[in-house]
């Protein structure tokens, strides 16, 4: 990243980043003092943290009773500890402001990768301007979650792969090159210690190198960075990097639970709660937007669901409807799903996956993607998930508007970029992950906008391609 602030760019665009890092810090800041996100998921990542730190016991409090818990990995409660130990407990505002300046972090990261990949300090400089003024960054930076340590960690691990690869001004060799490598696979490591989902990344950097592989195969295409041992041993540092970390968790699930867990359950539940796969799976067969995460997949368990908040898709017939309001009566007695309800909602969607296996494996899917890349993120904020309706309290109707096209602006820029620097060497890399992460979130029952943030490194790469100084005329089969 030194490249991009050395004295020999001069010192206007030296002042440009000390004056877009101030913007950045202010945006943030003002977050931090406005809008701080302490959630549900926040307080529970305290009390593990906490307990941990104060007893030694990765667990939960149950009752004034600590419970040890394998729900949660423990990259995020390992940085709270760190932040209590030195700040205080639960001293939220020392998360806070330390993530802003992981976040500021992540656009000089992402810069860099831009930079290495157009040969263009003009898009370097492009890059860092949009990752310090985008309010999505912004927003969690200031909310007590994982996201923006698992942002900064994929943005350091692309930049290592592309500065491994060789893009760039930089060509590494011996121990630097290799541990450039050893490098990315332990960020990807720590993204997947902090996130299950951060496996994907581990997915795509191999597919990738495996690509370069099979290429390096035939002669005519032969050059240093698809030579097969290079891109072996490059796949095996990524791989031990990234498995390495997990090996202190597994152990320890396998003594204290006795059950071999490298990551965590699928569903964040402890050994012995129940998981409704059922009821996931009838959700399923119908959602298709965060609305219906917020009215009715939170609030099981817990609070009573309303069949009315139902949209027309979650029934196939009359009958189906009243089976659902049957259903969901059985379930408002107690606010609980036992065994036998469960296995209810597993058969009514049997039979609407049976009755429509397009919609469920592909049309659904589709649609959920499209909502977590374009709905205005406003979770965080309180603004009503249906701001179609135009029923809101006016302020936050605007907001909603406005982040809304703020959103869109960013994936137009990225498609934009895309077109003009599609044959740029390296860039096979970013669109891997981009599709891979794309597709596993259309998987998920529940569509929250903010499980497309790690791809906004990759996001406002290419939108920086549109002001790089020419446009690239390598071959497309250089990707």
């Amino acid at each position: 990243m030194r490249e991009l602030v050395r004295p020999r760019l001069g010192q206007q665009k030296s002042r440009f980043f000390l004056w877009a890092s101030l913007a950045a810090l202010g945006l943030r800041f003002a977050w931090v003092v406005w809008f701080p996100g302490v959630v549900d998921d926040s307080r529970l990542y305290a009390n593990i943290a906490e307990n941990w730190l104060r007893h030694g016991v990765y667990g939960v409090t149950d009752s004034g009773v600590i419970m040890p818990t394998l729900s949660r990995l423990p990259g995020y409660p390992a940085f709270l500890a760190i932040v209590f130990a030195l700040f205080g407990i639960e001293n939220f505002r020392a998360v806070l402001l330390i993530q802003v300046l992981f976040d500021l972090g992540t656009g000089f990261l992402i810069a860099d990768l831009a930079r290495r990949l157009f040969s263009s300090d003009r898009a370097g400089r492009a890059a860092f301007l949009l990752a310090a003024l985008c309010p999505f960054l912004a927003n969690y930076a200031a909310a007590a979650l994982t996201e923006t340590l698992e942002i900064f960690f994929t943005a350091l691990a692309l930049d290592l792969a592309i500065r491994g690869l060789g893009f760039g001004e930089t060509d590494l060799a011996g121990l630097a090159k290799w541990l450039t490598w050893l490098g990315c696979g332990l960020s990807v490591g720590a993204g997947i210690l902090l996130r299950p989902d951060g496996g994907i990344l581990l997915a795509a950097v191999s597919a990738y190198l495996l690509w370069l592989l099979l290429r390096g195969l035939r002669p005519e295409k032969r050059e240093p960075r698809t030579d097969p041992r290079f891109l072996v041993l490059a796949g095996v540092l990524v791989a031990f990097g990234a498995i390495a970390p997990l090996v202190p968790w597994t152990l320890r699930n396998l003594h204290t639970f006795h059950r071999f867990e490298p990551l965590a359950p699928r569903y964040a539940t402890d050994s012995d709660e129940l998981v409704t796969t059922g009821f996931n799976r009838w959700v399923k067969t119908w959602t298709a937007d965060y609305v219906s995460v917020q009215e009715i997949y939170w609030k099981v368990p817990g609070s009573e669901l309303d069949v009315k908040l139902l949209p027309s898709r979650a029934f196939d017939s009359e009958r189906q409807r009243e089976q659902t309001t049957e259903l969901f009566a059985d379930y408002n007695r107690d606010d609980e799903i036992t065994p036998e309800l469960d296995a209810r909602f597993r058969d009514l969607a049997a039979e609407r996956v049976r009755a429509a296996p397009a919609r469920y494996y592909l049309w659904l899917p589709a649609v959920r993607i499209a909502d977590m890349w374009l709905r205005p993120r406003t979770e965080l904020l309180p603004s009503d998930p249906r701001w179609w309706e135009f029923n809101d309290d006016p302020r936050w109707l605007t907001v909603s508007i406005v982040f809304g096209f703020i959103g869109l602006f960013y994936s137009v820029m990225a498609a934009a970029g895309l077109a003009r620097a599609k044959a740029v060497p390296g860039l096979g890399l970013l669109m891997v992950f981009l599709l891979l992460r794309s597709a596993f979130l259309g998987t998920l029952e529940n569509p929250e906008p903010r499980y497309t943030l790690e791809c906004y490194p990759v996001v406002i790469v290419l939108a920086s391609a549109l002001f790089s100084l020419e446009r690239k005329q390598t071959s497309p089969s250089k990707l």
